[in-house]
Formats: C-alpha cells, sequence, structure tokens
C-alpha cells in the first residue's frame, strides 16, 4: 500500500531533506583526485551527526558505512575504501539520513577533475532524466508515465537505463512502496495521487544495462564494465505540483 503524508509530515521531511541537501553539497566541493572514499565517508558521518540527525544507510543489511560511493563502472550501494580518486574518475555518493522519524535520501554523480566530454554527457543526461521524471510526478499521472519519460530521453540519448534497480517510496521506513522502475509504458501503475512521497533516481550506463555483485558484497555494477551515473531526490506530491524536499 502507498502511504499518503500529511502537509505536516511532509514539512518535516522537507525540514529533513534541506539538512541532507547541505551535507550533500559540501561533501560534492570536496571530491578532487587524491581524496580516499573513506575520507568522504568520514567527513559525511560527522556532518551527519553534526545536525543532529542519522545516518541511516549504516548497519542497513550490515552495510558498514554512512555513505555510498561509487566509482566509474559501479551503479550503487559501494562501500567507501582507500582508493584514492583520480583525474577522469566518476563518483556517485548517495546518502540518506533519518530526522523525527522520517528518511530522506539523495544522490548525485560527480566528475573527479576534467573528465571525457562523453562521459560528462553521460552524467548531465541522468540528471535531466530525473528532472523530466520529477515533471511527471503530477496528481493523475501513473508511476509508469515517470519510468516512460525516464527511458524515453535516456535512450534517446544513446545511453540505457538499468532494469535492476528502482526507485521507492519513502518516510517513516526508508523504503516503502511503490517501486518506481526507470522504464515503462505510459498509463500504467499506480496512480499518483496528493501526499505521496518517494525517491525518483535514474542509473544510466554508457553500455549494456545489465548488472553483478561487486566483490565488496554490497555494490551493483555493469556487467560490461561500462560507466555508469545515478541522481536521486526525494520528491513530494502536492495539489500544485512536485515538491522536491532535498534542495
Amino acid at each position: 500500500m502507498i502511504e499518503i503524508k500529511s502537509k505536516k509530515e511532509i514539512e518535516i521531511m522537507k525540514e529533513g531533506g534541506k539538512i541532507l541537501a547541505g551535507i550533500m553539497e559540501d561533501l560534492k566541493k570536496r571530491v578532487k583526485p587524491g581524496i580516499t572514499t573513506k575520507e568522504l565517508d568520514r567527513v559525511a558521518e560527522t556532518l551527519v551527526l553534526k545536525f543532529g540527525v542519522k545516518p541511516v544507510f549504516k548497519g542497513y543489511e550490515d552495510f558498514p558505512a554512512a555513505l555510498c560511493t561509487s566509482i566509474n563502472q559501479v551503479v550503487v550501494h559501494a562501500v567507501p575504501s582507500d582508493y584514492k580518486l583520480k583525474k577522469g574518475d566518476i563518483l556517485s555518493l548517495d546518502l540518506g539520513i533519518k530526522y523525527k522519524d522520517f528518511f530522506s535520501d539523495m544522490a548525485i554523480t560527480v566528475p573527479v577533475g576534467e573528465i571525457n566530454p562523453e562521459v560528462l554527457r553521460l552524467i548531465k543526461t541522468t540528471k535531466k532524466a530525473l528532472k523530466l521524471g520529477i515533471k511527471k510526478s503530477r496528481i493523475g499521472n501513473t508511476f509508469g508515465d515517470i519510468g516512460n519519460t525516464i527511458q524515453r530521453y535516456v535512450e534517446y540519448q544513446g545511453f540505457n537505463v538499468v532494469r535492476e534497480l528502482c526507485g521507492h517510496g519513502i518516510g517513516r521506513e526508508l523504503h516503502q512502496d511503490p517501486k518506481i522502475p526507470n522504464y515503462g509504458k505510459r498509463r500504467k501503475g499506480p496512480e499518483i495521487a496528493e501526499g505521496m512521497v518517494f525517491c525518483l533516481e535514474p542509473m544510466v550506463t554508457m553500455g549494456d544495462y545489465n548488472l553483478k555483485k561487486s566483490v565488496d558484497g554490497f555494490g551493483y555494477e555493469t556487467k560490461d564494465g561500462s560507466l555508469s551515473a545515478h541522481f536521486e531526490q526525494t520528491v513530494a506530491v502536492t495539489k500544485t505540483g512536485p515538491l522536491v524536499l532535498t534542495k
């Protein structure tokens, strides 16, 4: 069942989302050649505690860190390590927090120094696909409308959307109904209603969309080794349209 949030609950989630967005902006500025993903994780946990919120990934299904740091061909859920970022890498940062009993979730993909123009286009395409999906998050549309819009734009740009992983509802639990694929058919799936809150998160690959588990046991990466990008926002549905809570 898809949970409907009250205006008061959405306001609380907006407060938490603002904190999360601020932390993510700080982390983004620290991404540079030479820094390790473990260092970024330490910074993330320090900032989370500074704001009095809880890092929700740490301990979730035994995940050992506060921050997911997925590099290059790794799509999501990679464990921070001693790997030093180098010029030309791309890094997905994914962070979730708990504020006043409500969860927020957000991800961005960041270039490390100067990167290949085609890889930069991959990042920009994924970011725009998320924006297009958010625009479709309106009363009366369906989740199939969102997935279809994301898929068509990404494939028009010559890339692919991941099939095995998807967006999700969010609230007093990190993952709630519905599951929201980044592909689909118009007018299919549940109808979007006022008060729904969910995470949209396009995951886009330069090559084939099939995945395999990473050696760390947590991450998912492309089977063909092609690069990938990932963006995520927490979105509420209001009478006047979609409201991005993580900004």
